[in-house]
């Protein structure tokens, strides 16, 4: 059930019946519990980015000044202001925080650096590199 809702999150709950050879109401019901533990969350359509001016993605490492829950709890709320910060990890290693940024050009991104990483206090440095090529992506978690 899951690895199809995680190929199409659009099917209906009759077709899902079908594929899993299960009864409508089941799958329905067993949907409800996956909802309920969090195993699944509410479906969405993704965008493909290029399509709508976003067509450079960017990673940026960022090093943090000082690790107390102050600091990162600044930088965190500053990470949620940004649409275009698509993703942000905490990560082990040199770097305190991983970036997904997608962007229309380099002044895009040159503005979200300067004006939403940068200036923050608690931000030591950050490293950014950009994404020649998408070599794979995918949204599916293996089960």
């Amino acid at each position: 059930m899951l690895a199809i809702l995680q190929s199409d999150a659009s099917i209906s709950m009759s077709e899902l019946a079908r594929q899993t050879n299960s009864s409508s109401a089941t799958c329905w019901r067993r949907l409800r519990e996956l909802e309920e533990a969090g195993v699944v969350s509410a479906p969405v359509r993704l965008v493909d980015p290029a399509k709508v001016g976003r067509g450079m993605d960017a990673f940026c490492q960022v090093r943090m000044k000082a690790q107390d829950a102050e600091a990162r709890s600044a930088f965190q709320r500053a990470m949620d202001l940004e649409p275009a910060i698509v993703e942000v990890y905490s990560i082990s290693g040199d770097w305190d925080y991983l970036l997904h940024i997608v962007v229309k050009d380099i002044p895009d991104l040159e503005n979200i650096l300067m004006t939403r990483i940068h200036e923050l206090d608690c931000v030591a440095t950050a490293s950014t590199m950009f994404v020649l090529r998408r070599v794979k992506h995918t949204t599916r978690i293996p089960v």
